[in-house]
């Protein structure tokens, strides 16, 4: 779900203050990075299949991406999903540990979802999440794909995943693994918080698909 569309009704001005604020640092994110690779947005745009006008206005602050378009931007920026999260304190990262207080947040406003990186930030083959799903929130409106796997554990609340169209409600306690390479999206339709534990392993030779 791009776009600026709210989930969770009216908010207060300290919290927009904030949401703009994410959504500043996420679009000079994206400009650097891809800036850094030496593409342009017509290039990004090519390798992610999403359009001019979407990735312009991500740069500029005045769209929100959903974990899909941020997958695909890390995809073809050939970076982590993680680079786009919030810095930390450079005193609390530890080379192999991630302590509680230490997590790097990436908070998608308006897709009603919270990705908390439970693995450093130094580049591999493995990501781990804890994610939170507000009630409504969702992965984007259109399916992912790309090589590696993915896997979950349903800590508390209900996750819809659909896997090539076809929808698995989980509920606490449910976990999953599949292909990547298989369509996939999630969402939660019900009208309490989900957690889950979120795994992805994902090859620098990736390219997105779909």
């Amino acid at each position: 779900m791009d776009g600026r569309g709210e989930t969770n009704g009216p908010k207060d001005a300290p919290a927009i203050e904030a949401d703009d604020a994410v959504d500043q640092r996420l679009g000079e994110t994206v400009r650097l990075l891809r800036q850094r690779a030496g593409l342009s947005i017509q290039d990004v745009a090519t390798k992610t299949g999403l359009s001019n006008g979407m990735i312009s206005q991500l740069e500029r602050a005045r769209a929100m991406p959903s974990i899909r378009t941020l997958r695909l931007l890390s995809i073809a920026l050939d970076v982590p999903i993680s680079y786009f999260f919030e810095t930390t304190d450079p005193a609390d990262v530890q080379r192999y540990i991630v302590r509680k207080n230490s997590r790097r947040l990436l908070r998608l406003t308006a897709s009603g979802v919270v990705k908390e990186a439970l693995t450093p930030p130094d580049q591999g083959q493995l990501e781990l999440y804890e994610l939170t799903l507000n009630p409504g929130a969702s992965s984007g409106t259109d399916f992912l794909q790309h090589t590696g796997e993915k896997a979950g554990y349903i800590l508390s609340g209900s996750l819809r995943l659909w896997l090539d169209n076809q929808a698995h409600l989980l509920e606490a306690g449910d976990s999953f693994r599949f292909p990547s390479i298989v369509p996939h999206m999630f969402d939660n339709p019900t009208q309490q918080a989900a957690r889950v534990i979120w795994v992805t392993t994902l090859r620098q030779t990736d390219s997105p698909a779909g």
